[in-house]
């Protein structure tokens, strides 16, 4: 029954998966490759499928032998280039943990960083992610943003890194005087010669 609710699942069934699940399918199952059923609809970016799984008791917090998770899913889906905000929020909603880290402690907000996911990044901004947070090499989200001109991105990152209060690593602030933070954006220019 479990290889049916996938394939259901993949082909965007949402009423067909709902009968499976009501007859009694796992929704927790593990396919092949050690994704569950909400892994899959996080990553085809499936709202109402996401829905119905956590409803129906799926663990958000499963995660592959790589440490993939579904909101991990739901940051960028490679084979269709985009994140799906809407299915982080429900997840977080639902109890993800959103400081979650897989391979070379690369958490939610570094991937979506990265990845130039405006969308996800304010998501997961607005659920407290870590915005200081490094991965095993001294990177956090902002630098990974940098890195590939993600301008919308570094200035989320920037802005967030000024909320929060702290002295910005890597980072160009102005006016800093007994605790107080004037912060200046900045908007980076693509050297078209590159």
């Amino acid at each position: 029954m479990s290889t049916e609710l996938f394939n259901e699942i993949l082909a965007g069934n949402i009423d067909k998966v709902r009968t499976l699940l009501q007859g009694g399918a796992d929704c927790n199952a593990l396919n092949d490759e050690g994704a569950t059923a909400l892994m899959l609809a996080a990553g085809a970016g499936n709202l109402k499928m996401v829905v119905l799984l956590i409803e129906s008791g799926a663990n958000v917090n499963a995660a592959d032998a790589l440490g993939w998770t579904a909101l991990m899913k739901s940051v960028f889906n490679h084979e269709l280039n985009r994140g799906f905000p809407e299915i982080a929020n429900a997840l977080i909603a639902a109890g993800a943990d959103i400081e979650t880290r897989i391979g070379y402690a690369v958490r939610p907000l570094m991937l979506a960083a990265g990845y130039g996911e405006a969308g996800v990044v304010e998501v997961l901004l607005a659920a407290g992610a870590d915005v200081r947070a490094e991965n095993e090499g001294g990177r956090t989200a902002r630098m990974m943003a940098e890195a590939k001109d993600y301008v919308e991105v570094v200035n989320q990152l920037y802005q967030a890194e000024v909320s929060s209060g702290n002295s910005l690593k890597g980072a160009c602030a102005t006016g800093a005087s007994s605790g107080a933070t004037t912060a200046k954006v900045v908007n980076f220019i693509r050297n078209p010669n590159r």
